[in-house]
């Protein structure tokens, strides 16, 4: 951050050098191809200029050649970038490996907050220790947001009603900008932060000296008994709902004969709207909990359902 005038962020992740790569590419193309365009225009309006009013413009043959080649070129430098571009595309949001760190963000305006799994608290920073993938579970509070850190070459929309997810794995030590990438209100240019990595030790030092009271699984843990869920969830015979153990990741067969996987997003709608997906061999008693409980307690709800294992 603050390093002066810079063409392009700072590279700090793999990710960022191969996206660089392609852009580099892309404007190389487009000078190249624009240049030569203006050098053809000038020849051609040179060459073949009428040179007196009686002069009658000579009739040139058609050149297979010539018009094979102007179509074949540009057809496979059009299918080189598409191929490089969702290449990139797909290492950038494909699923993170399995031994990734796992944060909790959501956006609010007009603020960042992040919950690490160890209890950790922080509004508008985000701290990650350097060459380990971290995976970020994001929802918003209000209304869209987009998490951007353009060190890193990501931004992924945060969309009200759903959870998103990115992840990254940082390569440089440093402390790097974060941005709303998305129009979200008066003071959207002020929702600003940044991400600051650190050596696993110095990232381990912060975590051991930095207060974090509860973890974040016994605080959706709390959460979880204080609405009373365990009232119905009972892992005993003749439950009113279905037991949650080991229930995240799993299929679950629905009443309407559809399977469904247990994940956030079905996990969230099944405490905000529990009529969407009925389990098959319950009734319908489960209550809503829409506006009881916000977008940070549900992810710490989520939190806790992963640890039931």
């Amino acid at each position: 951050m603050d390093k002066g005038f810079q063409l392009l962020p700072e590279q700090a992740t793999r990710l960022a050098v191969e996206v660089d790569l392609l852009y580099y590419f892309l404007v190389g193309l487009s000078l190249f191809f624009s240049l030569l365009i203006f050098f053809l225009i000038y020849v051609f309006a040179v060459r073949y200029r009428r040179r007196s009013e009686d002069e009658a413009p000579m009739q040139i043959p058609g050149l297979l050649k010539l018009e094979l080649a102007w179509t074949v070129i540009p057809f496979i430098l059009v299918v080189i970038v598409f191929w490089w571009g969702a290449s990139l595309y797909f290492k950038a949001y494909s699923a993170p490996p399995k031994d990734a760190m796992e944060i909790y963000v959501v956006g609010k305006q007009w603020m960042w907050y992040v919950q690490h799994p160890s209890g950790q608290r922080e509004i508008n920073q985000l701290h990650v220790p350097v060459g380990q993938a971290v995976k970020l579970t994001m929802a918003t509070e209000d209304v869209i947001h987009s998490f951007y850190i353009p060190a890193f070459r990501i931004k992924k929309d945060v969309v009200p009603g759903r959870y998103t997810h990115l992840w990254f794995e940082a390569t440089k030590t440093g402390v790097y900008h974060l941005f709303c990438a998305e129009y979200c209100g008066t003071k959207h240019s002020e929702m600003i932060g940044s991400v600051v990595v650190m050596e696993p030790a110095e990232f381990e030092k912060w975590l051991s000296g930095s207060e974090s009271g509860e973890t974040l699984a016994s605080a959706g843990e709390k959460k979880f008994n204080q609405l009373g869920c365990g009232t119905c969830h009972a892992r005993v015979p003749g439950a009113r709902g279905p037991a949650l153990v080991g229930l995240f990741g799993s299929s679950v067969k629905l009443a309407d004969g559809r399977t469904v996987v247990a994940d956030e997003a079905y996990l969230r709608e099944s405490i905000l709207n529990p009529g969407a997906k009925l389990v098959a061999g319950y009734n319908p008693l489960m209550p809503t909990f829409q506006g009881q409980i916000n977008e940070a307690g549900l992810l710490q709800i989520m939190a806790y359902l992963k640890t039931l294992k």
